[in-house]
C-alpha cells in the first residue's frame, strides 16, 4: 500500500492508453482464470468481486449483518455487469469493456481536483499512477 495524488485525468489517461489498459487488465483477467480456459465463471470472480466490499466502503453497511442470501445476490447482480451477453461466463472482452466503464465512473467521480488515497500495491489505480509518474520522469 502507498498513499498517491491522482486526479480524474490520471485515470482517464490510463483507460485511453489503450496498450496498457488492456495489458494490467488482461493481468488481472489471467490471475482469476483458475482453469486457464479463457472464460471466467461467478465462481472464479466471486473472491474478486466479494474482496470489493461494495456495501461497507460505498454504503458504511456492515456486510455480516446482511443476509447471505442478499449479498448472494448483490454480488451475481455485479457478476452480470461483467458477464454482457448473459452466457454465464465472462471472457476477456466483456472483462475489458466492463473494466473501462467502471475506471471511467471513478476518474468521472474523481474529477479534476487532486485527491490522496491510500492504493494497494497493483490496483489499477496504483498503476494509473506510476504510469503518470513514469510519462512527468
Amino acid at each position: 500500500m502507498s498513499v498517491e495524488i491522482l486526479d480524474g485525468s490520471t485515470v482517464r489517461s490510463f483507460v485511453e492508453d489503450e496498450r496498457a489498459f488492456n495489458s494490467s487488465v488482461d493481468g488481472r483477467f489471467a490471475a482469476l482464470d483458475a482453469d486457464h480456459d479463457g472464460l471466467l465463471t461467478y465462481a472464479e470472480m466471486a473472491g474478486e468481486l466479494m474482496s470489493l466490499r461494495v456495501l461497507e466502503r460505498h454504503f458504511g453497511v456492515d456486510e455480516a449483518a446482511v443476509a447471505p442470501e442478499e449479498l448472494g445476490a448483490l454480488y451475481r447482480g455485479l457478476f452480470a455487469r461483467f458477464d454482457r451477453d448473459g452466457s454465464g461466463m465472462v471472457d476477456r472482452h466483456e472483462f475489458r469493456a466492463e473494466m473501462k466503464e467502471v475506471m471511467l465512473g471513478v476518474a468521472n467521480g474523481l474529477g479534476f481536483l487532486p485527491v490522496q488515497m491510500v492504493l494497494d500495491e497493483g490496483s489499477f489505480l496504483k498503476v494509473a499512477v506510476d504510469r503518470e509518474l513514469a510519462k512527468a520522469a
